[in-house]
């Protein structure tokens, strides 16, 4: 997949085939959307071209209302990367490109960077300024300007939306099943491993304290999970782990922490990227009498999580 980040340089797309959307999750309502495309790519002799924007419109629009994001861009482009998509192409969205009318929009923006043969579209998609433009204008717009256009259909639509929906929704309670079922493929975040007091250690179950990659991005909510874990410099090998995010009551913590606590595991990783897969929440952090009562509970943890299955 060519990835392109800005409008500037871009080639001659062949009989382009493209869609328009934010693809946060690429999960598998996004899926279907891809697989269309690819279909009339094929029918057409044509490219595939994804055209997202970065930052989410929502958060230049909308600033007093910030979204977290189920993936960050570069976590976008590589699931895309997977699903056989000739082009991405990364727009960076302004204010200046969001006052743009519904005609300027398409003209010149759809019409002179992308020459499209066919534009994928779903009846309910808004653009230009004050979201003025609409399926209906792309379909007047296009007998001027050559392009074909394809409806996703509001079935396919709606699901998309509730799964962005459900998926943000279930990731912050800690329903990770139903998450992963809609993402089909395991949540993940990442962090570089920080210096933390070392407890952990002390109580037989070290853990890596995570400084989060990208603060707009979703994590789950409080309580312990299973996870499995990579270092991302050794990308081959995934680590049984469980993961606490909270306050750690015991101790009076006053801080929001995310610690992972590899099994099996004693190497000094401090500065490195861990990639996290959440896989189940076992149970809310919860306040112990003591250091004695919550390493026993580690360790039931431990041994609830070596259970998970991928």
């Amino acid at each position: 997949m060519q990835v392109y980040r800005n409008t500037e340089f871009l080639p001659l797309f062949e009989n382009a085939v493209v869609t328009i959307g934010t693809f946060d999750g690429v999960h598998t309502g996004h899926q279907q959307v891809l697989a269309q495309m690819k279909r009339r790519a094929a029918e057409v002799k044509g490219k595939t071209v994804i055209i997202t924007f970065d930052p989410h419109p929502r958060t230049v629009i909308q600033s007093s209302s910030p979204i977290r994001m189920i993936n960050t861009l570069d976590e976008k482009i590589e699931l895309l990367s997977t699903k056989g998509i000739d082009c991405l192409v990364i727009v960076p969205f302004t204010e200046s490109f969001a006052r743009l009318s519904g005609e300027d929009y398409i003209r010149e923006f759809l019409v002179r960077h992308f020459k499209p043969h066919t534009l994928i579209i779903g009846y309910d998609h808004h653009f230009g300024k004050d979201r003025s433009g609409n399926f209906a204008l792309l379909k007047e717009q296009s007998v001027l300007h050559g392009y074909q256009l394809q409806e996703i259909s509001a079935h396919l639509l709606d699901s998309i939306s509730v799964s962005s929906t459900r998926i943000r929704k279930a990731i912050e309670s800690g329903d990770l099943e139903t998450a992963n079922h809609l993402l089909g493929y395991t949540f993940f975040f990442s962090g570089v491993v920080v210096e933390g007091n070392k407890l952990g250690r002390t109580l037989g179950f070290p853990t890596a304290n995570l400084a989060k990659a990208d603060e707009r991005k979703l994590i789950p909510g409080d309580g312990v999970y299973a996870v499995d874990a990579v270092i991302m410099d050794e990308p081959e090998r995934r680590h049984m782990a469980m993961m606490n995010i909270g306050y750690r009551p015991t101790v009076g913590g006053k801080k929001h922490l995310v610690e992972v606590n590899l099994l099996d595991f004693d190497r000094d990783i401090y500065g490195k990227t861990l990639r996290v897969f959440v896989k189940k929440f076992l149970r809310p952090e919860q306040k112990f009498e003591g250091l004695e009562e919550l390493k026993a509970q580690l360790f039931r943890d431990s041994e609830a999580a070596r259970e998970v299955r991928p």
